[in-house]
């Protein structure tokens, strides 16, 4: 394959997350690590039983993990409607996920599996908007099941008026982040020492910019490098697309107390075809690809910052685990050795608080 694939406008599988395809994966040309003995905490991994079947447990993790190559010593497990109780209140059958990834940390942590410390930290998932009594039960909750991991929530407000961008799992409305109700909740993530991931499209980076001018003290991650979108009614945009998205960080920017969490570009900029390529990307086609987003992230945040992510199972739809750290280490190989123990740890292990 010499060139990646651009996806078509009418094209829909970027709108939800997709069954890796084992046999097309096994036709990428393994990638010696670049820099491996560099550090990584990887800040966006999930595990899950996939509605197609398809298991990522913490075995299918350490296989990932081993085949690449590179130095993976944590990860943070980020929700994903995985593992809720079948019964019981509502408001607590998230719950169910976080001893769901209590469960996968302490296989990791028995080495029988792999030596990286998997779901050292959790991201859960709690609805903000619940009144003060239930959220704080359902926080609490999260944090007993959590057993010392619960680090943040994450409450997805990635909305669209294009039904082929929005997909499956959206926010039921635009505005959330700007509703006083989710602002309340946010005050009680401050008070209780959680972080919020921010789960948005480019278009709603001004709501979290709102967000973060009126929670000065809370700890938001912009996740997925703020999904800019290249696919359904944003397909063939590109510059205009960037533009925006660069305009939008650029405010962002300036509120101290945001970090970005950058990849996870596959799904929604969509400018690789996984569906239609003849093989997975080399790190070079990726990096070509994604350059114009992590560079600028790197430059308008600074190391201290930013965090690489993998953003695995997800992106294993269309890249493999040792290409995307490559990827990484190709677009940052102009940093500091000091920047590139932020970018691939250091930012991560202090935000989410990694012993």
């Amino acid at each position: 394959m010499d060139t990646p694939t651009q996806a078509s406008p009418a094209t829909s599988v970027f709108s939800e997350t997709q069954r890796p395809n084992e046999e097309w994966l096994a036709r990428h040309k393994p990638e010696p690590a670049l820099e491996p003995d560099l550090p990584i905490i990887d800040p966006h991994l999930h595990f899950w039983h996939h509605k197609s079947g398809y298991r990522y447990f913490v075995e299918e993790f350490a296989r990932d993990c081993a085949e690449s190559g590179h130095n993976i010593e944590a990860t943070v497990f980020v929700e994903c409607n995985a593992m809720y109780r079948s019964g019981g209140p509502e408001h607590l059958k998230a719950v169910g996920e976080t001893e769901f990834a209590a469960g996968m940390a302490a296989m990791a942590a028995s080495g029988k599996y792999t030596r990286a410390r998997a779901a050292a930290g959790i991201v859960a998932y709690a609805d903000l908007t619940l009144d003060e009594g239930l959220l704080r039960e359902t926080l609490q909750a999260h944090r007993d099941a959590g057993n010392g991991r619960l680090r943040g929530i994450r409450q997805r407000a990635k909305w669209d008026a294009d039904p082929v961008v929005a997909g499956p799992v959206r926010a039921g409305k635009r505005g959330l982040f700007l509703e006083p109700e989710f602002r309340r909740g946010i005050a009680l993530l401050e008070k209780m020492g959680l972080s919020f991931d921010a789960s948005i499209f480019h278009p709603q980076l001004p709501d979290v910019v709102s967000l973060a001018r009126a929670h000065p003290d809370a700890s938001i991650v912009v996740i997925h490098t703020a999904s800019p979108l290249g696919i359904g009614s944003y397909a063939g945009q590109e510059k205009q697309v960037h533009a925006d998205w660069l305009a939008g960080m650029k405010e962002l920017a300036r509120c101290p107390n945001v970090s970005i969490k950058m990849g996870g570009l596959l799904m929604c900029l969509g400018n690789f075809d996984f569906s239609k390529a003849d093989a997975p990307p080399t790190s070079e086609q990726l990096a070509t690809l994604w350059r114009p987003y992590i560079e600028d992230c790197v430059e308008l945040f600074g190391a201290d910052r930013c965090m690489v992510s993998s953003n695995f199972p997800v992106e294993k739809a269309g890249v493999t685990y040792d290409v995307t750290w490559n990827m990484f280490k190709r677009l940052t190989a102009r940093c500091s050795p000091d920047e590139k123990r932020k970018l691939f740890a250091d930012t991560a292990r202090r935000v989410y608080r990694i012993d």
